[in-house]
């Protein structure tokens, strides 16, 4: 859970100030799912890791990585909408 305690109240602000303030939510969004994405793939190799058949050349096929990789994958999906909107806001201010 975040700490918002030290975070500045959102005033009515300037059009550039609020395209700012959006742009930096953004790019906090993105940086969380980033981390996600990095707890998933860490959880997977944890999980494939700890195997004593592992190696590069067996294939272990379980119940769980469908999952992480269908959770990664909309992460990175979301990740790409975020980018998307944050390229978008960009535009609008250099018009």
């Amino acid at each position: 859970m975040l700490n918002l305690a030290g975070t500045p109240q959102l005033l009515a602000t300037p059009e550039v100030e609020s395209r700012e303030l959006i742009a930096a939510d953004l790019r906090l969004l993105i940086a969380q799912i980033e981390t996600s994405m990095r707890r998933i793939a860490a959880a997977m190799d944890q999980e494939h890791g700890n195997d004593a058949e592992s190696s590069a050349d067996v294939l272990i096929l379980d119940d769980v990585t469908p999952q992480y990789a269908t959770a990664s994958a909309a992460l990175g999906a979301c990740r790409a909408g975020l980018r998307h909107a944050l390229q978008c806001l960009s535009k609008s201010s250099d018009a």
